[in-house]
């Protein structure tokens, strides 16, 4: 070999309290108990810095790091200190900064200020020695196809300033802003690199030859071409992988060099922008090929082939063996980016980030050993919520997990059998198309913790807040038009608009009952997909599930604080009571005083009468109908069961007085016709615009679901509540837009489109899996009619264990929750207490029952201690 090809590394360490997980600045003091040799500062104080020595195989290079830990660590535990190998401390907040005294840093910080100050970054610095420089820097310019996937193995920081920033490399994005950062550019020889360093200081940009801040670089000071690109690695074999990569990366340029063979340097943008991919997702993305014109890839599909692309330098060098090897336990347990945010989607905490982080910085040099056994033949996919890398189960599924692997095929296939019993005894399937489905439900229930649950709760009753303000404002005084927010075309005639529900009381609540369909996205992130605010189903189906569990799995361990979904029972009644008018009968005697606040007085609400109005055994929501008229003590009546008489709503049969009317007709509700009143619908509005009943959900209500003004809903939040939005919403497009339209068309075949008034899956279509065909009929559709269509990017949806014919394997899933409101103010929403999971087919996105979906139990861990004095909580 011509090449040294000797390796060393510099690793760069935070300095963290461990008793508040924040950052340190004690790094000066406890560097002068440490050899000068082997530790050094760096630019911040809150850095101690590792320099191994020179060796000559892996193995001797994993010694070397866990000895210079191992040293550190000893002198920073004395002083209730630790150090981290990640590239961002999960815990460091700009206030963090404090600069190492020094000349030199005190220069750097006065030229470049703000740039310093963001410096709380740790990087792996790995050297491999060649005998050349010449040499040297024609290699840099070759190995730079490699980069990416090298970053996105050491990927290390998601977590900076206190949130996750959607990065798994965020170090790597701070440290492009260097202006002396990223790749040179091909270059000939050690000359013109020594050129280009000279009019680089001459320019005053940098002050010398150590800022020199490439990706790949020639040593100032050594025989050898150094690597800059990566997140320092918590894992050591993590670290010791990427040297074994780039050092068979700098043999193989070596050879091509000597050899003189050709080679297209790829662009620097294009070098730009597969690193920039490569720190956005790491190993859960995708990235680009070697090839100087890429193709994109998974990621782990990438690294797998650069393995076996530096395969004959890497049996050159005996290390072929062991770096498949480390490849693939870091691939199948992901990288630091990947732990870290599982870590924190436990329970939400960033102090369980930094336990992790510290105790693999200080643990084996493979990691620890987990302490559940593997879901062995479990297509892991990036973002799974229960299965996690190396195919373990997450902390919250561990015992659920464990229940079903020691079930054993045959139980399996017993319990399989009794939930498919159940469920045709149960006769609860959706009607679709006027015929009754079969009920899928899946025996794996679906976990939501604690604080992912008080994260919904708080984004989707501001949602809910903002959107009864907008029906309120659109059916009253519209003052969103008048200042301009929204257009009068997207507000009055669009789909939806119903002219009848102008004639309602201005303070009436048009919307008490909201539905909303999110999905999460696989860096853990909640994301709302759609508003369901006209008819608002599943309720009963989440019940439904539960209930089937139950019966099938009742041993299946339960987690501690799991909520009650019949608690819904109670909510709705008190919902749709809060504003009924005091109970009176036909001839007008009162009843009752005015109660409006659902947790006041639980006599006065027994007097009242709410109904659910429903089409009958031909609705398509007819099961639920009866289950939550039934749950919740509301008389369950037809058009046909109602009379208007004296401004009132009475049933036919008993004469009964009906105070609330929940309205769940598959049409409008002033289309409603009997046998004895074919205008039985208007006289209903009548009614309710008299104050003599109060409807639930009013007409109109539907303008919310139209699925172009879903689009509007952050601009509602703004604008009514004078927020942020909590929850992010699916980009989405508009292409009755001009400015979007043209977009839109042109990227039919990326998105996923579907009709405003869609519902039920129906429309929808998937533009990567869908064919030429249908993706150029659906360009044509919405030529001709482009105020009929909404497009969105595609999300990728969360996955979970799912029980199929082939054991457990993961299926797509969304999740319905939903908000009961009776006010504007503080206090009178609240999310209820149970929620549905709906489950797409093998291989899809589409998640609804028309579509072959199945369902899950969802598990919500609640409070630690019930709420109290939300008036709008059953449990109060």
């Amino acid at each position: 070999m011509t090449a040294e090809l000797t390796l060393g590394a510099e690793e760069e360490l935070h300095l963290i309290d461990v008793a508040t997980g924040r950052l340190s600045t004690r790094a000066p003091h406890l560097l002068s108990r440490l050899p000068a040799d082997r530790f050094g500062a760096e630019l911040q104080r809150s850095t101690i810095e590792t320099n191994v020595p020179v060796v000559r195989t892996l193995s001797d290079l994993r010694r070397e790091i866990v000895e210079l830990r191992r040293e550190v660590a000893e002198v920073t535990a004395a002083e209730g200190l630790a150090v981290a190998a990640v590239g961002t401390a999960p815990r460091s907040e700009f206030a963090d900064f404090e600069l190492t005294p020094t000349g030199r840093y005190g220069r750097m910080h006065e030229q470049y200020r703000l740039l310093v100050d963001e410096q709380l970054i740790c990087g792996l610095q790995i050297h491999v020695g060649v005998a050349d420089r010449d040499v040297a820097v024609r290699i840099a310019g070759r190995v730079a196809p490699v980069l990416p996937a090298l970053l996105a193995l050491s990927a290390s920081s998601p977590f900076w300033n206190g949130q996750d920033t959607g990065y798994a490399s965020i170090r790597s994005i701070i440290w492009q802003r260097w202006p002396s950062a990223g790749a040179t550019g091909p270059m000939r020889d050690a000359s013109e690199y020594d050129r280009l360093l000279d009019d680089l200081i001459a320019s005053g940009v940098i002050a010398d030859a150590k800022m020199a801040y490439f990706d790949v670089r020639p040593s100032s000071h050594a025989p050898t071409l150094e690597l800059r690109t990566c997140d320092a690695c918590p894992l050591v074999d993590d670290a010791v992988l990427i040297a074994g990569l780039y050092r068979a990366a700098v043999r193989h340029a070596e050879l091509d060099v000597l050899a003189d063979r050709p080679y297209e340097l790829r662009a620097q943008p294009l070098h730009r922008a597969a690193m920039w991919q490569a720190a956005r997702a790491g190993l859960s993305g995708e990235l680009l090929d070697l090839d100087a014109h890429p193709s994109r890839l998974p990621a782990r599909d990438a690294v797998r082939a650069l393995v076996e692309h530096l395969r004959p330098q890497l049996e050159e060098l005996g290390d072929y063996d062991d770096v498949r090897d480390l490849a693939e336990a870091t691939l199948a347990r992901g990288n630091s980016a990947d732990r870290q945010r599982a870590a924190f989607a436990e329970r939400g905490e960033l102090d369980d980030v930094v336990a992790q982080v510290l105790d693999e910085t200080r643990g084996p040099a493979a990691g620890r050993r987990a302490a559940v056994p593997t879901l062995t033949g479990y297509r892991l996919r990036a973002g799974d919520e229960a299965i996690g890398p190396g195919l373990q189960p997450r902390a919250a599924y561990a015992d659920i997990a464990a229940f079903f692997v020691d079930l054993g095929a045959e139980g399996l296939r017993e319990r399989v059998a009794h939930r498919d019993r159940w469920a045709e005894e149960a006769r609860i399937g959706p009607v679709v198309d006027g015929h009754e489905r079969e009920f899928r439900g899946d025996l794996v229930p679906r976990v939501v913790g604690r604080h992912e649950w008080a994260r919904l709760e708080a984004g989707l009753t501001q949602r809910a807040r903002a959107i009864e303000a907008f029906l309120r404002d659109a059916y009253g005084e519209r003052r969103v038009v008048a200042d301009g927010v929204l257009a009068e075309h997207q507000v009055v005639g669009a789909s939806g608009w119903r002219d009848e529900a102008t004639r309602l009381p201005a303070d009436v609540v048009r919307a008490p009952l909201q539905g909303f369909d999110l999905v999460r996205t696989e860096f853990g992130s909640w994301r709302v997909l759609e508003d369901t605010v006209r008819s608002p189903g599943g309720a009963a189906f989440s019940l439904a599930v539960r209930a089937m569990l139950d019966a099938v799995v009742p041993d299946a361990p339960r987690p501690a604080g799991l909520l009650d979904p019949t608690t819904v029972f109670p909510m709705l009644r008190r919902t749709l009571l809060a504003h009924a008018a005091p109970p009176r009968s036909v001839d007008g005697d009162l009843a009752g005083d005015r109660d409006g606040d659902l947790g006041g007085d639980r006599d006065a609400d027994r007097e009242r009468v709410a109904a659910l109005l429903s089409d009958g055994p031909g609705s398509s929501g007819w099961y639920e109908h009866r289950v939550l008229a039934d749950g919740a003590g509301l008389l369950l009546v037809r058009p046909g069961d109602l009379i208007v008489r004296d401004g009132l709503v009475v049933e036919r049969a008993t004469g009964t007085v009906i105070d609330a009317l929940y309205v769940r007709l598959d049409g409008e509700l002033i289309d409603a016709a009997s046998p004895d009143d074919d205008r039985l619908g208007e006289h209903l509005i009548d009614a309710a615009a008299g104050g003599g009943v109060v409807l639930a959900n009013t007409p109109g209500t539907g303008l919310a679901d139209d699925k172009s003004m879903y689009c509007a809903v952050p601009d509602l939040i703004a604008y009514y509540l004078g927020e942020k939005p909590l929850l992010e919403s699916v980009p989405t497009y508009r292409p009755g837009d001009p400015a979007e339209r043209v977009s839109v068309l042109e990227r039919v075949g990326e998105l996923v489109t579907k009709p405003v008034d869609g519902r039920g899956g129906h429309g929808v279509l998937i533009g990567p899996s869908a064919s030429a065909a249908a993706v150029g009929a659906r360009r044509a559709a919405i030529a001709a009619d482009p105020a009929h269509w909404v497009a969105q990017e595609v999300v990728q949806l969360s996955s979970h264990p799912t029980l199929t014919a082939t054991g457990l394997q993961p299926r797509h899933v969304d999740l319905r929750c939903f908000v009961h409101l009776i006010g504007l103010g503080e206090g009178e929403s609240a999310l209820a207490d149970l929620a549905l999971t709906r489950v797409a087919p093998e291989g899809s996105m589409v998640v609804t029952a028309e579509q072959g979906g199945e369902l899950k139990d969802t598990w919500i861990v609640g409070p630690e201690e019930a709420r109290e004095g939300d008036p709008v909580d059953a449990r109060s």
